[in-house]
């Protein structure tokens, strides 16, 4: 069983930078693919970022490619999502999430992913 916890969430103006965390704990990913999501009140979680470990692929949703980035710890039990250039409409509860089976596709659905933290809170404020 892997314990995920999010951190780094925040209220911040729009042009702003936040940096989320993920640690596992109970066991490390495995190895295993990571993702992060994000939700609404009014939208359900919806795909954010992705990253393998083996191959380092990473895979991003439009509305935030090229603006955040997804990276991994080099200890295996921390994931982190850089996020630039931050807009109001990036305001949501970020949740991390983790496979425990690398089936070699983007991991861009919820389903693929066998834990989940709690998430943590990003405002952004025009």
């Amino acid at each position: 069983q892997v314990q995920l916890v999010e951190s780094g969430g925040g209220l911040v103006q729009a042009g702003g930078t936040l940096r989320l965390s993920c640690v596992a704990s109970g066991r490390t990913f495995g190895g295993k693919p990571v993702g992060w999501f994000r939700e609404t009140a009014t939208h359900w979680r919806e795909f954010v970022a992705s990253i393998t470990w083996n191959g380092g692929m990473t895979y991003y949703a439009d509305f935030v490619t090229g603006r955040f980035t997804i990276s991994r710890g080099s200890a295996d039990n921390t994931l982190y999502l850089e996020m630039n250039s931050l807009k109001p409409e990036d305001t949501a509860v970020y949740f991390c999430g983790a496979a425990r089976y690398d089936s070699g596709s983007s991991f861009k659905l919820i389903y693929e992913y066998d834990y989940w933290g709690q998430g943590t809170q990003v405002t952004v404020s025009t």
